[in-house]
């Protein structure tokens, strides 16, 4: 992730005062419908002035909150891609506390700490420093988390959510930040709602189909 770090390298002061004065008049009323509108709502007490900064650049309907594609416009991996859509809309769900559909100031922030927390993680188990989660760097991660998947189960998960399409001839590429976080999320929530059903906690349930389809239908 990255903050905004200000005007396009582009953007030239000398070609800005190049044009003539009606166009300064113009340009000065177009700065000062800009200003009042970036007035319309302010950071609140104690708020990271960057963090802040970065939230009303991609809030681009000045609406005081995100979207789910404003969002996703403000959540990049380490290779600047942006994250995967499905983890975005599992990140509103978790951080939408109000229930409004969109991202305040407030949770925004309270999500940017925890995707901090879990590039942490990512980042301590990502041995080679590839940027991706493979193979055993998967099994390692989640065996810390207390989730011992056995082997067939680990590949469909890094199967599933592989940042590409394997190969037939070799492994999956690898598992991104974003869809690491969403792979692990979803581990934990199955888990759980198994755990809940697992009265004698023997790892065997019997299940209806409507027990079965609201357990996955849970998962992120």
């Amino acid at each position: 992730m990255s903050y905004y770090s200000g005007p396009s390298p582009n953007y030239s002061v000398d070609r800005a005062h190049s044009h003539s004065s009606s166009h300064s008049q113009h340009r000065h009323h177009s700065h000062s419908s800009r200003h009042n509108s970036s007035l319309s709502y302010g950071p609140p007490a104690g708020a990271d002035p960057q963090l802040w900064q970065w939230f009303t650049t991609v809030d681009t309907d000045r609406s005081g909150s995100l979207s789910v594609n404003e969002l996703q416009s403000a959540l990049v991996n380490g290779n600047w891609s942006k994250f995967d859509l499905d983890t975005v809309k599992m990140l509103m769900n978790i951080f939408d506390t109000d229930r409004s559909g969109t991202i305040g100031f407030s949770e925004f922030a309270g999500l940017w700490k925890y995707i901090a927390d879990w590039q942490r993680v990512f980042k301590h188990f990502d041995r080679d420093q590839s940027g991706s989660i493979e193979g055993r760097e998967l099994a390692e991660a989640l065996q810390s988390f207390g989730y011992n998947l056995s082997p067939p189960l680990l590949t469909m998960l890094e199967h599933k959510y592989a940042s590409g399409i394997a190969s037939s001839y070799g492994p999956p590429p690898g598992i991104t930040f974003d869809r690491f976080v969403r792979a692990c999320v979803t581990v934990k929530t199955l888990t759980e709602a198994f755990q809940r059903v697992d009265t004698d906690q023997d790892g065997w349930v019997q299940l209806s189909y409507e027990e079965f389809m609201k357990i996955t239908l849970s998962a992120p």
